[in-house]
């Protein structure tokens, strides 16, 4: 999953989040200078990205990009479901996007010392774009992908991929809204379980 769907299976906890966003810029097992309940919130994206690589629904969102994006379909179908998330808010918080997005860019300014370097490099393109509020409109989710293809130096395409996710558009809908549901379960059980322990 990218960005919001990892702040949101956070629950609302502000260390938890810190470290489920911040976990794809530490290598290995190289954050035990953190605080406990960030290592835990690391331990949860890695929890979430396992769960949605072995789950067959979004094997199937991946498999209709396969032909055009190769291995690049599994990180295009994260940002898809992003979208879907972002475009359909209201239907899992009761706390409006814009306020959730700018709650998250304030917890980063406070935590800044202890986000990794990369972390650090990106956030002021993340917050003046406003990138995770954008990912509901297709424009923004737009700029994320040519973004993408940028990063690859245009070897994955992936700037095509709002095309596919035009043309498919309701059955990608259809998988996310499954697969999230389930995903939500699992996450919050792996929270509950990663808070108990000591």
């Amino acid at each position: 999953m990218n960005f919001l769907a990892h702040i949101y299976l956070s629950f609302n906890d502000k260390e938890i989040t810190i470290g489920n966003f911040i976990a794809d810029s530490i290598r290995g097992n190289k954050f035990d200078h953190l605080p406990k309940k960030v290592q835990k919130g690391i331990k949860l994206h890695r929890f979430i990205d396992t769960y949605t690589d072995t789950h067959e629904i979004p094997k199937i969102s991946s498999k209709r990009l396969h032909a055009n994006y190769s291995h690049y379909s599994r990180v295009i179908v994260d940002i898809y479901y992003d979208h879907y998330l972002a475009k359909n808010w209201s239907k899992y918080s009761d706390i409006p996007l814009d306020v959730f997005v700018d709650s998250f860019y304030d917890l980063l300014e406070d935590n800044y010392e202890i986000l990794p370097d990369g972390v650090r490099r990106m956030m002021p393109y993340m917050i003046t774009d406003n990138w995770i509020y954008n990912y509901s409109k297709m424009e923004g989710i737009a700029r994320v992908l040519n973004g993408m293809n940028r990063r690859t130096k245009n070897k994955s395409k992936m700037n095509f991929a709002i095309l596919d996710l035009e043309e498919h558009y309701d059955a990608f809908e259809e998988e996310f809204t499954e697969f999230f549901e389930q995903l939500i379960a699992f996450s919050k059980e792996k929270f509950i379980s990663l808070l108990e322990k000591k």
